[in-house]
């Protein structure tokens, strides 16, 4: 059914898509309730005839009423135009205040000349002026005063590309891609923590050549038994989860009492005998950590580590204190802050202020869990770069937080209100998906200068050498999902991905730091293109790499900013997904949408195709055994344009078991599944230094190991 055209207007005014493409290219339109939902969403009525003519009206009058545009964007050498608005003929003085606080004239007006606008009353005019090409990068300010009024707006200045660390700009480099928590080693509490990752990339760099090590999101949890297992459900972006910390590790365990040195040390051991089990007990980790957390809060810190502490605290401002105060509030109404108390329900609330004043010491316990992170962290990245890698610990972020989480409550103001992120329905999901995450508001994101975004990848680019997007294609678009509908009621919404990517950049040149865009599902053509353009890396998963149907994509045509893997968390490991145990896995658990038959059938012929492929181009032996044709796989990828190419940890050992298995929850144990051998045996870290498989392997690596690309 068409929808009337002063909707789509409307609709089109705000980013909102009336139709989209499938998977096949083909045009879906959008329903009209969900074009109203979504624009209600955004702060814009719909619903009748009536109220579409008079937002029509409101969006026009806005916009000549506003002074300044909200938020002008840009890249460092360009010059850039924005719009004034006054009173007709009367004079203005426009000039910049930079990010250090200087006052720069860089910035003229343009000969464009406008017709004013009647606006209640009052003749509108409308003056063009240009900020010049050297204006440095940075968050600064357009000050802009007519007659009596003075306003303001945000004037971001980014990098035109990111690129590589200088050390390894033109060279092809590799690195472990690992769950942190499934890595462990007999010092590990039942999960594996920020010393074992140290452990491990520490030994890639120095015996294996490794320039980096991509590892799982590591966003804080709520503080609570029942928070969600997966990494990428996070309950806050711009913060860690302590239940990585190496308790032992903390300087204040040397002076706790010898009773409460006694009580950590039957802790201790309480969790390496979690290191037997078959699946990582989140839940118990933390009880055994929190309690030991605790004792070690009580010791005194010396003056030096005091004067750390208080740096820290001042440092990371009133972001640090909101996440702490959610925390602690968390701990005693639970972590779905909706169902809270009402007066809590905002954090800048006179009764939030005074819980937070209540709650003094729980929040100073949280904010104190957050610092020895930062410092575990700080010597996480020290250590690994002084061992020889080039890049070092790359983050992922994952693509969202919970609905109830600390940051939906901390950021509400720049979020939707009832809508949630999806994907729109495809050959696998024929549903579409509905990630219940809630979504940035475009407009509010521009109001507030994107601080809420740069803080987010200033947090985890802290102590990185990278950082990896999840589905980075949210920044271009985002799929909205009307809360309590089916997700393929859903429509995109636009954002405005100059801003945003160019936020990423700016951290991450800031940082020194790369940066990989996760750009896999449906994506529009240019969007790889422009991320190469700006220096951000693609990525590609050699199981779906076709260039002409169902030929596979030959080495040379494949992107060379791009992080090149064989599998990824969402597929079983190599010796797993060449066995198929993911379809087999997905028609016991009644996931399969055809007969197990076919899915295995065109499964299969996926995979021989590639093996056959890579065999033909000689990397693959006549009569290879399983250890070959994944190393064959591997020197492929090696042999692309690629300047990434990640070794995924599990085939290092011959794991077969899947990390997740989307579509599920409880029926399979997402996230919680350890490092084990071929034969399902549990590995630790130990046996990973020592395995010959994962030698041979990691040989191949070192071969191409900075090699000119």
């Amino acid at each position: 059914m068409s929808i009337h055209p002063d909707l789509r207007d409307l609709a089109h005014r705000y980013g909102v898509a009336t139709e989209y493409d499938d998977s096949d290219g083909n045009p879906v339109p959008v329903s009209g309730e969900t074009i109203v939902a979504v624009l209600a969403a955004l702060g814009v009525q719909a619903d009748t005839t009536e109220s579409i003519h008079f937002s029509l009206y409101l969006q026009w009058r806005n916009h000549w009423a506003r002074p300044l545009p909200a938020c002008v964007v840009t890249r460092a050498g360009w010059e850039v135009e924005f719009w004034a608005h006054l009173p007709h003929g009367q004079p203005i003085e426009v000039h910049l205040e930079l990010e250090d606080g200087t006052v720069s004239h860089d910035v003229w007006q343009v000969d464009r000349p406008v017709e004013p606008v009647e606006l209640e009353g009052q003749s509108i005019g409308e003056a063009w002026f240009a900020v010049g090409a050297g204006v440095p990068l940075g968050y600064h300010r357009i000050r802009a005063r007519s007659g009596d009024h003075e306003s303001t707006a945000h004037l971001i200045v980014t990098p035109q590309y990111v690129g590589l660390p200088e050390s390894v700009r033109d060279v092809k480099t590799w690195g472990y891609m690992t769950q942190v928590y499934a890595t462990r080693s007999p010092f590990s509490w039942g999960m594996g923590d920020l010393r074992d990752l140290t452990e491990l990339a520490t030994w890639s760099a120095r015996d294996q050549k490794a320039d980096w090590v991509l590892i799982n999101p590591i966003h804080a949890a709520a503080p609570v038994p029942e928070a969600p297992a997966s990494p990428y459900s996070p309950s806050s972006r711009r913060f860690f989860n302590p239940i990585y910390l190496r308790v032992e590790d903390i300087p204040e365990v040397a002076y706790l009492s010898p009773a409460d040195a006694a009580t950590v040390a039957e802790l201790r051991e309480q969790g390496r005998a979690l290191n037997a089990e078959d699946a990582i007990d989140r839940p118990r980790v933390w009880e055994l950590k929190s309690e030991a957390l605790e004792l070690i809060k009580a010791v005194e810190l010396s003056p030096l580590r005091q004067a750390s502490f208080d740096a820290f605290r001042a440092e990371m401002g009133e972001a640090l204190e909101r996440y702490a105060t959610w925390s602690a509030l968390a701990e005693v109404h639970g972590d779905r802050w909706r169902e809270w108390p009402e007066e809590l329900h905002r954090p800048d609330s006179a009764a939030v202020a005074q819980a937070r004043h209540e709650l003094a010491e729980r929040v100073e316990f949280h904010v104190w869990l957050q610092w020895l992170v930062d410092e575990e962290l700080r010597a996480l990245q020290h250590e690994v770069t002084e061992a020889g890698m080039g890049i070092g610990v790359i983050h992922d972020m994952a693509v969202g937080v919970g609905l109830d989480s600390a940051d939906s409550w901390a950021l509400q103001d720049v979020l939707a209100e009832g809508m949630t992120m999806g994907a729109p329905p495809d050959f696998f999901n024929q549903m579409g998906q509905d990630w219940a995450l809630p979504v940035w508001r475009p407009d509010k994101l521009a109001e507030a200068g994107y601080e809420p975004l740069a803080q987010l990848f200033r947090t985890v680019l802290r102590h990185a050498g990278g950082i990896r997007v999840d589905h980075i294609l949210g920044f271009f678009r985002a799929w909205w999902v009307p809360e309590g509908e089916l997700p393929l009621k859903g429509t995109y919404v636009r954002l405005d991905h100059d801003a945003m990517i160019g936020v990423l950049a700016l951290e991450a040149v800031r940082a020194g730091a790369v940066t990989i865009g996760e750009d896999l599902g449906l994506v529009q053509a240019w969007v790889q293109h422009y991320l190469g353009e700006r220096g951000i890396l693609g990525t590609s998963i050699l199981w779906f790499e076709y260039a002409y149907g169902t030929e596979p994509r030959p080495p040379q045509e494949w992107r060379r900013l791009l992080l090149a893997t064989v599998t990824v968390h969402d597929l079983p490991p190599t010796a797993g997904f060449l066995e198929g145990v993911h379809v087999t896995l997905r028609d016991r658990l009644g996931l399969l949408n055809r007969p197990y038959e076919e899915e295995e059938a065109e499964d299969r012929a996926n995979r021989d195709t590639w093996v056959s492929y890579v065999r033909s181009l000689g990397m693959i032996p006549d009569g290879a055994d399983e250890e070959q044709v994944i190393e064959g796989l591997y020197r492929f990828l090696l042999s692309t344009n690629a300047l990434m190419v990640g070794f995924n940890l599990p085939d290092a050992v011959g794991d077969r078991r899947p990390v997740n298995q989307p579509g599920t929850d409880k029926e399979y144990p997402n996230w919680k599944v350890p490092l084990s051998d071929s034969e399902g045996n549990l590995v630790d870290m130990a046996d990973i230094m020592t395995s010959e498989r994962a030698r041979r392997l990691a040989q191949v690596f070192m071969e191409y190991a900075r090699r000119p690309a």
